[in-house]
Formats: C-alpha cells, sequence, structure tokens
C-alpha cells in the first residue's frame, strides 16, 4: 500500500473547509440550472465547473502559474475578455428598431435606476465607494458590463456580481411580470401601438454606430473601450461587406469568450472569500436593482401613456433594460395575455435596444464619476 498518496489525500481533506463544501454544492447547483432548467447555460455550466474547480484543495489551478489564474490574468485583469463579448453582442444586436422610434432612447436611459437607486442604498449599508459602485451595476442587468466595472473597482466582489448579474437575466420572464402587472391598469396594458414604423436606410444604420462611439467617447471617454468595443461589433454586422468576421463574432469569438469567462468567473468563488454575510446583502441588493429597472422603465412608459393621450403603452418601458431581446418578448407575451390582437414586440424591441447601449453608457459613466472621486 503507497502511503504517501494516502497522506497526501488526508492532506486534501484536512484542507477542504465547510465553505469549500458548500460551494462546490453551489457549483453542482448552477450545472444543474443550466442543464435541466436551460438558466443561461452557456454561462452557468463554466461558472459552475469553474467553482467546483476553484475549492477543491491542491489542485493549484487558482494559484499562481495555475490554469485558471492564468486565464484570469490574461482576460479579466487586462479586460479583454468583457470587451470580446461586447463586439459579439454588438454584432448580434439589431438597432433598427431604435433608430426607427428613437423616442425609446428614454426609456432606455430610465431602465437604468436601478444602478444609481442600488448605489445609494450599499452607501446607506456602509459598503465602501468602491464596492457600491460595482453592486450598482448588477442594476444594469448586463453581465459584461457587470464584469467589467467590477473587475476596475471591486476584483474582490467580481464573483457574486457575476453570478447575480446572469442569475438575474436568466430570471427575467419570473422577476418582470409582477411588477408589470402591479404598476399598470388593464386601460394601460390594451393600448395599441402601431406595428409598421417607417424603415431605417442603411447608410443610417452604418453611421449609427459610428456616431455613437465617437460622442460618447468625447463625453465620457471612460465609457470609450464599451461602447467602441459594442459598436464595433455592431458595425460589422451592419456593413455588409464583412459577412465572415459578422460570423465569427457572433459565434466562434462569443461562444470562446463565454467559455473562458465562464470558468474565470467560476475560479473566483472560493468558498472561504465568497461566503461571507456580504454576499447575501450584494444578492438582495441585485434583486432591487433589477426591480428598480424596471419600475423605472415602467413610470416613464406611465408618464409618456399620459403625455401622449393615453396612446402609448407603458409595457414597453419594461424592456428598457439589456436583456436583448428577451424583455421585449416578455413584454409581448404578456400584453397579449390582456388582448392577444395587440402586439407590442417591435417597439418593446426599440426600448430593449436602448436598454442595451443605455447599460453600457452607464457602466461607463460610473468608471467616469468614480475615476474622479477616487
Amino acid at each position: 500500500m503507497d502511503f504517501s498518496k494516502i497522506l497526501v489525500l488526508l492532506d486534501a481533506f484536512k484542507a477542504l473547509q465547510w465553505q469549500n463544501l458548500v460551494m462546490i454544492a453551489v457549483g453542482g447547483v448552477l450545472i444543474y440550472l443550466a442543464i435541466a432548467k436551460d438558466y443561461e447555460p452557456s454561462l452557468l455550466l463554466p461558472i459552475g465547473f469553474g467553482a467546483i474547480l476553484a475549492n477543491l484543495p491542491l489542485t493549484g489551478a487558482t494559484e499562481a502559474g495555475g490554469w485558471l489564474k492564468n486565464l484570469y490574468d490574461a482576460g479579466i485583469a487586462t479586460e479583454l475578455f468583457p470587451l470580446f463579448i461586447f463586439i459579439a453582442i454588438g454584432a448580434m444586436t439589431d438597432f433598427g428598431p431604435l433608430l426607427e422610434n428613437p423616442k425609446m432612447a428614454l426609456l432606455g436611459a430610465a431602465g437604468q435606476f436601478g444602478i444609481f437607486g442600488t448605489l445609494l442604498l450599499a452607501l446607506a449599508l456602509k459598503f465602501p465607494l468602491n464596492q457600491a459602485a460595482s453592486i450598482g451595476i448588477i442594476g444594469a442587468i448586463d453581465g459584461p458590463t457587470a464584469i467589467y466595472v467590477s473587475s476596475k473597482l471591486a476584483p474582490e466582489l467580481l464573483g457574486p456580481i457575476t453570478v447575480c448579474a446572469y442569475s438575474y437575466m436568466s430570471l427575467v420572464p419570473i422577476i418582470q411580470p409582477p411588477i408589470m402587472r402591479i404598476m399598470t391598469s388593464k386601460a394601460e396594458k390594451t393600448v395599441h401601438m402601431p406595428y409598421s414604423i417607417k424603415p431605417v436606410s442603411p447608410i443610417v444604420r452604418i453611421l449609427f454606430p459610428i456616431t455613437v462611439t465617437v460622442v460618447v467617447s468625447l463625453i465620457a471617454p471612460k465609457a470609450s473601450p464599451l461602447i467602441a468595443s459594442l459598436m464595433f461589433g455592431n458595425l460589422i454586422r451592419e456593413c455588409g461587406v464583412v459577412d465572415r468576421l459578422n460570423d465569427a463574432a457572433q459565434n466562434e469569438l462569443a461562444n470562446l469568450t463565454t467559455l473562458f469567462l465562464g470558468l474565470v468567473v467560476g475560479a473566483t468563488m472560493n468558498g472561504v472569500d465568497f461566503l461571507k454575510p456580504s454576499t447575501l446583502l450584494i444578492l438582495v441588493l441585485g434583486l432591487l436593482a433589477f426591480g428598480l429597472d424596471t419600475f423605472g422603465g415602467v413610470l416613464l412608459g406611465k408618464l409618456m401613456y399620459l403625455l401622449s393621450g393615453k396612446k402609448f403603452n407603458p409595457l414597453i418601458g419594461a424592456a428598457g433594460i439589456s436583456a436583448f431581446p428577451m424583455s421585449a418578448r416578455i413584454v409581448q407575451r404578456f400584453g397579449q395575455e390582456y388582448d392577444y390582437t395587440n402586439y407590442l414586440l417591435m417597439h418593446a424591441m426599440g426600448a430593449n435596444a436602448a436598454g442595451q447601449l443605455g447599460s453600457v453608457i452607464a457602466g461607463g459613466v460610473v468608471l467616469a464619476v468614480m475615476a474622479g472621486i477616487m
């Protein structure tokens, strides 16, 4: 019998703490949700697997020179993984509905209300300013933005913030309908919107990402990496001359980066560091941020309903978040529960695209404000 191997196993068991065992179980739950419930499987699956690896003793995977640590240094510390994801998102996003109905940009701005409301609440709960700003960015309901901002301001919170952001994105169909139901009357829910909107010319579609990049970069330089990545991906989509690059951005780049990003985020979920009272509080604040986003969007939608002479359906305001196009589809389905002949999807897609853009700009604004304070 090789006693040296037995001693190694004993050392491994001694190195395990109860927090590690809990996080191994959490990793298993994330894998279960990804496979059995289809909750954001492309990210929750690698996050769950990475969380298990991060809590296994003596592997060295997350220590200096370990393969997960090398991935973290290459993709998160350098900020490359979130920016690669933004290129892919830009290539997948159709801003046409927003360009056809520019007033939907207001709903995209209102859909970021949760960021700043949660930031203030986190400060009131005695979180340091950098951590409060990172927690607030969960309200963007945008995983890459949350990763990018928290990796700059509070990398120690990267794990819980990322898990929170992506988990709540997958729960859009559960979280948003009750808020929409409570905040709107039946008369508001059944407002019909004109379905046909004037198409946008290809030239406008091409000029849009270039113009947005220039304007936002001049106004908020800290947002430039985020907005430039998103708009470059959209330019690839709209220019029509680089189909291979467009396909690669939407498929290979998105898939590989999501794979590595998930593993790295999971690797930050070491039980000893992760299982703290503050982590549970972050999860609660993240849920509140999501609720505030939906509340802010529907509230502005109700104002537009009144200002339009009751011709605007306020449910569309709920789509002013960055969960594109999931939130727009939820609005369409919810509206048809009250009137199956009501088609809100085109308008909701415009608000949803505005929310995607607004979340990136909001992340840049938070970084710019923090740079001026710290």
